[in-house]
C-alpha cells in the first residue's frame, strides 16, 4: 500500500536582475505581508542595500526596525527575536551576506513569521534553502528552518561584492557534483531516503557552474546572474529533498572540521570546494572527473590547494581523517580513512605536495 506523502515549501517570489533591489516594497506587497517588517543586517550591506530599501519603506509610509548583526551566533539569533517582539515587528527581512540571512531565517522560524531574503553576496546557497547555519564554538549546526517567502537579488550589488565572496558561492555549488555522488552511495549501501529529482536539479545545477567557468569574472553582472540563478537552483534543490543531502557530502563535512582545526582560515566555499576535489577523486580514482572539477576552480580564481587554503598539510590530513565522525551521515568516507590513504588521495589531486 502506498502511503508516502511530502510537503515541499519553496520561495513564492524569487526576483533577479539589475536593480530589483528598488522593487523590495512591491514584492513584500505581493507576498501580502503586512506591518512593520525587521530589517536584519551587518554594517557593509546596511549601508549598501539596508539603508536605501529602508528609505523606499518610509516612503510608502512604514517604518522598519533595523537589527546590525557582527557574526553569526546563536545568541545573534535571540537578539534578533527579542528585538523583532520589542518592535512589534510582523515580518522579517535578512539584507546582507550569509550570517545576516542565516540569522533572519533561523529567528523567523522561532517566531512563526514570514522572512525575505535580500542577498548582497552570491557566498553560498542558504539565500534561498531551508537551512541555517550557526557556528557554535568549535562546531558549525545546520539548522532546519523555513526558506524565505521571497527572494530579490540585485546582479548590481552582487557583481560588486567582494571577488572572493562569489567564488565561495561558486565553489560551494561546484561541490553539489560529490554531494549527490555521495547521497546516491548512501541510498545503495545504506538504503537512505533519496529524492533522484532533487539530486538530478542539484547535479545539473553545478554542471551548469562548471560548463560555466570561464565565464565568471570579477565584477560583471553576467557573472552574478549565472552564479545567483545557481544558488537558487541548489536552495530549492534542498528544500525538495527536506534535507541539505542535495549539496552536502564528505566534503563539507571536512570543511566543517577543518573549522574545528583551523577557524577562520578560508571561506566555507573554498574548503568545501578543495574538499570536493579529493573526495571527487575517491569516487572516481584517476579516471575521474576530480580533474574537471580542479579545473573549473582554477577558472575563476578559487582555491585548489592547502597553501591557497590557508592551512598547512597536518591540518588537512587530520581534517580528512576524523570528519567521518562529525555527523551520522553516510558517505565515500565510510568509517573514515587513515593517514596513508589520506596522504595519497590529497598528493595525487595536487592539494599537498
Amino acid at each position: 500500500m502506498f502511503d508516502k506523502s511530502t510537503w515541499i515549501r519553496l520561495p513564492r517570489n524569487v526576483v533577479v536582475g539589475h536593480g530589483v533591489v528598488d522593487q523590495v516594497v512591491d514584492v513584500v506587497d505581493d507576498v501580502h505581508l503586512q506591518g512593520r517588517p525587521l530589517f536584519v543586517t551587518s554594517p557593509t550591506p546596511k549601508e549598501v542595500a539596508a539603508d536605501p530599501i529602508a528609505a523606499d519603506f518610509e516612503a510608502a509610509g512604514i517604518d522598519p526596525a533595523v537589527v546590525t548583526v557582527e557574526t553569526a551566533t546563536f545568541d545573534a539569533v535571540e537578539r534578533v527575536i527579542g528585538t523583532a517582539e520589542a518592535e512589534e515587528a510582523s515580518y522579517l527581512v535578512g539584507i546582507g551576506g550569509g550570517k545576516a540571512i542565516d540569522i533572519a531565517k533561523m529567528a523567523s522560524h522561532h517566531l512563526e513569521m514570514g522572512f525575505l531574503s535580500v542577498p548582497t553576496a552570491a557566498s553560498h546557497d542558504g539565500i534561498v534553502s531551508n537551512r541555517g547555519s550557526v557556528p557554535d564554538g568549535d562546531t558549525r549546526h545546520s539548522v532546519a528552518a523555513e526558506p524565505p517567502l521571497a527572494v530579490v537579488a540585485d546582479t548590481e550589488i552582487l557583481a560588486d561584492a567582494p571577488w572572493e565572496l562569489t567564488t565561495a558561492g561558486c565553489a560551494d555549488i561546484i561541490s553539489n557534483y560529490t554531494a549527490v555522488m555521495d547521497w546516491r552511495l548512501a541510498r545503495r549501501l545504506k538504503d537512505v531516503e533519496h529524492s533522484e529529482y532533487a539530486a538530478a536539479l542539484s547535479e545539473m545545477t553545478a554542471e551548469i557552474l562548471v560548463d560555466n567557468a570561464d565565464l565568471i569574472r570579477p565584477g560583471l553582472e553576467e557573472s552574478a546572474w549565472i552564479v545567483t540563478k545557481a544558488l537558487m537552483s541548489s536552495g530549492v534543490a534542498m528544500s525538495i529533498a527536506g534535507s541539505s543531502r542535495p549539496a552536502s557530502g564528505a566534503e563539507h563535512l571536512f570543511s566543517h572540521q577543518l573549522d574545528r582545526l583551523a577557524p577562520n582560515a578560508a571561506l566555507h566555499g573554498h574548503q568545501v570546494g578543495v574538499g570536493s576535489i579529493m573526495t571527487a577523486y575517491l569516487h572516481g580514482g584517476e579516471r575521474g572527473f576530480w580533474r574537471d572539477i580542479r579545473s573549473a576552480l582554477e577558472s575563476i580564481d578559487a582555491p585548489t590547494t592547502a597553501a591557497e587554503l590557508g592551512i598547512d598539510e597536518e591540518t588537512l590530513l587530520e581534517a580528512l581523517t576524523t570528519c567521518h565522525e562529525i555527523r551520522d551521515r553516510y558517505t565515500i568516507l565510510g568509517d573514515g580513512m587513515n593517514e596513508r590513504a589520506a596522504r595519497e588521495v590529497a598528493t595525487k589531486t595536487g592539494v599537498i605536495d
